[in-house]
Formats: structure tokens, C-alpha cells, sequence
């Protein structure tokens, strides 16, 4: 396995002009992850560039763009030169993309720290009523956190002190989503950030959901499989850019307690 961290400047100006031109706001919601799902499978191909994620502060012009890929810079700007259309070359800073190689093998028993977004949600297994009172489809997808709501106490609103719990609940999401490959440290996960946003998806407007970063510390168990997820990402919606995971080191002993 071969894989490259990609850094990559976007112009945010050029790239909401570019996201526009082609009607990519639907119904008056504009979705970047989706934007930059076609901008960035029209430039270098399908799932090339995925995972992925967008560093941006609202305001300023340009932001930085991660992903994941299996050809390193020079590759990439081949893709490009070959498919990409000149409007979206010019959204894309090529000129300063860079790649780092990966390392694929790992050690059982390997303590990392992780940043990752992701947008923590389940599909209904039968036909439910939601925290409003509305019927929700069976295969409906739902917040993890209001899935859990609508387990333990059917119709009813999270309440506030149900909410604190929020974080605990996508800590043990995530932790599904490892599997065997890690040992998620319960007590190092928090909830860094967390929105409520509307996705697109096709032709219309997608689902509204939760839109969450976690950072945590995690111990190694199958070497092999974390590499493959930390390849091709956690949860739902990788393309459009969630389930990207980003390591970190790990808090030495004495500095553990510091974060909380």
C-alpha cells in the first residue's frame, strides 16, 4: 500500500464562482463537500483524492485541502493537465501541492492521537417515530445521538441533560466504526467541535445532520486494518468529505490530564 498525504491550496473566491457556474447550490443550500466531491473527481478522477478534508476559516481567501491518495505530487499534476478544466485548474493551487508518504505498517499496541471528522449517523431498521413526532421511514438516516434518544425513550425531545451525553454517544459510534482494528480510549475522546448542516447529494438537497470533529487517542490491535481505514477513511459520506483521519501524537502521561 502506497499511501500520500496531500496538501493542497484552493482558492475559496474562484471555487464558490466555479461551484456556482454549474449550479451546485441547490435549493439555496451550497454543500463544499459536495462541490469539492465533483471538482476534485473532474481534476485527478473517481475517489483519486479520498478522503478528504477541508481547512477553511470563513473569511479568508484561500483555505487548505488534505486527502488521501495512492499517487504522489508529481502523478497528480499529471491527472490534471490531462482532465481538469482550465476554470477548475484555476480554483486549485497545483503549484504548491505537496505529498508526504505515509507510513502502512504499524505496531500492536501503538498509541496515536487522532482528529477526525465525521458525520456520525444510522439508518433506521424499521419504520419510527422521530423527537418531533414525525413518522421517520425505515432506512431513514439519523443522528447517531438522536437514534439513541428515540431507543431509550420513543417520541420524546433530548433534554438538556441528555444532551452532555452527546459526546459519549459518538465516542462509542466511532468506536464501532474501528472495530477490532483499535482500542478507542473512552476517557481521551472529546467532542472538539459539532454543527447541524444540510448535505446535497445528486440533484437535489440532501439529509441535515450532524457535522462532528473528535479528537481522541486510540491503541493499535490490528495493525493491518488500521491501516486500511486510515486509507480509505470511517462512517459515512467519505466523498464528500468526512472520515478523513488525521494522527497525532499521543499525550505523554504527564501531560494527559490537560486537555479536558
Amino acid at each position: 500500500m502506497n499511501t500520500q498525504l496531500i496538501h493542497l491550496p484552493v482558492n475559496m473566491r474562484l471555487f464558490n464562482r466555479w461551484a456556482a457556474d454549474r449550479g451546485l447550490v441547490r435549493r439555496g443550500t451550497f454543500d463544499e463537500g459536495f462541490a469539492l466531491h465533483i471538482l476534485l473527481s473532474s481534476t485527478f478522477g473517481k475517489g483519486v483524492m479520498q478522503p478528504f478534508r477541508l481547512f477553511w476559516s470563513a473569511g479568508r481567501p484561500n483555505a487548505s485541502l488534505y486527502a488521501y491518495a495512492d499517487q504522489d505530487a508529481a502523478a497528480l499534476r499529471e491527472l490534471a493537465a490531462d482532465f481538469a478544466t482550465p476554470d477548475g485548474l484555476a480554483t486549485l493551487d497545483l503549484a504548491r501541492l505537496r505529498t508526504k508518504a505515509m507510513r502502512t505498517e504499524f505496531s500492536p499496541n501503538q498509541r496515536l492521537g487522532f482528529d477526525i471528522r465525521v458525520r456520525p449517523v444510522r439508518r433506521l431498521h424499521k419504520t419510527s417515530v422521530g423527537p418531533n413526532g414525525r413518522g421517520l421511514n425505515k432506512g431513514a438516516e439519523v443522528d447517531a445521538f438522536v437514534a439513541h434518544v428515540m431507543r431509550e425513550a420513543p417520541g420524546r425531545k433530548p433534554t438538556p441533560a441528555s444532551i452532555t451525553r452527546r459526546e459519549a454517544i459518538y465516542a462509542e459510534w466511532l468506536a464501532e466504526r474501528f472495530g477490532d482494528a483499535v482500542q478507542l480510549d473512552s476517557n481521551r475522546c472529546r467532542l472538539a467541535s459539532f454543527r447541524r448542516t444540510r448535505a446535497v447529494r445528486g440533484d437535489g438537497r440532501g439529509p441535515e445532520g450532524p457535522d462532528a470533529t473528535i479528537h481522541g487517542e486510540l491503541t493499535i490491535t490490528t495493525p493491518h486494518e488500521f491501516s486500511r481505514q486510515l486509507r480509505h477513511g470511517l462512517g459515512r459520506h467519505k466523498a464528500y468529505g468526512y472520515g478523513m483521519l488525521l494522527l497525532r501524537p499521543a499525550a505523554s502521561p504527564t501531560t494527559a490530564g490537560s486537555h479536558r
